[in-house]
């Protein structure tokens, strides 16, 4: 249930105010036909007592409030785009942003007191490093806010939206499948997260179209970074029987892994295919250029302040949790199996 404006007063508050129940006061505010004229008049009044009346179609609240946007990473490209997208979305909603970005913010404690700040209507997370306890205590508090691209499993009753990481993965590894790649290194995500979870799980199912069971020795799980997209590389590389195909987290280990073939006098694709994950501005910038999964990251940032809209206008939503499609962009990193 979101709340229905940015003074802090809660959807619970006016069903304690109005003696009705929360689910009543959602019927209200969504405009719903089935409510009683004297129940509506008992919630606008509580509302109104309470200075909510902003809610209501065509009164007159002051101007809607910001929304907190937290990133804290680097905005480079991946995360740039996501919080871009975020952040004109909004503008065309006539929304303030609060930006709580960079590395730097990571550790610091945001979360408990964002449902107490004056003058934040609602907020957008994205990757949030916090545990799953500090997003179900935020949600408790019945203020609006969405995750972009969850690091771990959201509760039902929060509003998530990330791409299709399994069916990515599976397309991927798929198509390396259908060119004869049978012995495939993965260059995982951290374990913890839920993206490398389900690209693995997307990978397992490729292969086991083929027949095929995934091989410990050829599953790493390292941060997604070039530098250690290499070291994993060198590893899976180095063993007795190498891997004739990697596939990594993104393009940022994929390319760390195109230095590492280049290092053991592999070439790509004729001795070893590669793919990444993201199709970000490296992936076409490279030699040979990378085949990725594209991941629509401008339309998971529209979609998160739609979800975000709608929740702070008290709106019921049903879907609260929204995967997007990802698509295969095959280019000249990846070919056929080399026989000897």
């Amino acid at each position: 249930m979101a709340r229905p404006r940015s003074t802090g007063v809660t959807v619970r508050a006016i069903a304690a105010e109005a003696g009705v129940s929360i689910a009543t006061v959602s019927r209200v505010l969504n405009g719903h036909a089935h409510v009683t004229p004297q129940t509506r008049d008992a919630v606008r009044g509580a509302a109104e007592r309470l200075s909510a009346d902003a809610t209501f179609p065509g009164a007159a609240g002051r101007p809607p409030g910001a929304v907190f946007v937290r990133c804290p990473y680097l905005l480079t490209d991946y995360f740039g785009i996501i919080v871009s997208s975020i952040t004109e979305t909004l503008d065309l909603h006539g929304r303030q942003v609060i930006l709580n970005a960079g590395g730097g913010t990571r550790d610091s404690s945001v979360l408990a007191g964002l449902a107490d700040r004056s003058g934040v209507d609602g907020a957008i997370l994205i990757l949030p490093p916090e545990p799953s306890s500090e997003l179900v205590a935020l949600r408790a508090r019945d203020f609006p806010f969405v995750v972009v691209d969850p690091r771990t499993p959201l509760p039902r009753d929060i509003a998530g939206v990330s791409a299709a990481h399994f069916a990515g993965a599976r397309s991927v590894t798929a198509h390396l499948v259908g060119l004869g790649h049978r012995r495939i290194g993965v260059i995982g995500g951290p374990d913890e997260w839920m993206a490398s979870r389900s690209r693995r799980a997307g990978h397992a199912s490729a292969l086991a179209d083929a027949g095929v069971l995934p091989s410990p020795e050829l599953i790493s799980s390292v941060e997604p970074t070039a530098d250690a997209g290499h070291g994993a590389a060198c590893r899976l590389l180095a063993l007795p029987q190498r891997p004739t195909a990697l596939v990594a987290f993104n393009d940022k280990a994929a390319v760390g892994a195109l230095r590492a073939a280049h290092e053991h006098g592999l070439r790509v694709p004729e001795d070893l295919a590669i793919a990444g994950f993201d199709d970000d501005y490296l992936s076409s910038s490279v030699v040979p250029p990378l085949t990725t999964v594209r991941q629509p990251l401008e339309e998971l940032g529209r979609m998160a302040v739609s979800l975000l809209t709608r929740l702070m206008a008290g709106h019921a939503v049903e879907a609260l949790h929204v995967e997007l499609a990802t698509e295969l962009v095959v280019r000249d990193s990846t070919g056929p199996v080399a026989h000897a």
